[in-house]
């Protein structure tokens, strides 16, 4: 699967997102490895602890059909800053593997990295 496609799917969905407050609109594309590619978008809410990440939205749908093996995430924005993921989301990616790929998009940067450089002490059982 060529990171352009993710990037794509991400782009794609982060259109979808429901961001009346922040107005800040993300979209994630988890590609599992047995090359499917799970979408999400932020969707908040007026009290904002019940609003949900791209990230988890993603992460949910997948395991939701089933899937638990992951191989890549790609997040983006639409803004000059990286939509770097929140601490929850880092929390729950990791739960799926501390080597996961993670690409993060802005308008104006890219980076590369994993979920054990962003969580490199992640709550473990």
């Amino acid at each position: 699967m060529k990171k352009n496609h993710l990037i794509e799917k991400a782009k794609e969905v982060s259109r979808k997102a429901y961001a009346p407050y922040s107005n800040y609109k993300v979209g994630a594309a988890l590609l599992t490895k047995s090359g499917k590619v799970y979408t999400g978008c932020n969707i908040e809410n007026s009290s904002y602890g019940l609003t949900n990440c791209a990230e988890r939205t993603a992460v949910f749908k997948a395991v939701s059909e089933g899937e638990m093996e992951f191989e890549e995430m790609v997040i983006y924005a639409n803004s000059p800053h990286l939509p770097t993921p929140c601490g929850a989301c880092r929390q729950v990616l990791s739960e799926f593997g501390p080597e996961l790929k993670i690409m993060i998009v802005s308008s104006k940067e890219q980076l590369v990295t994993s979920i054990s450089e962003l969580l490199p002490l992640a709550f473990k059982l």
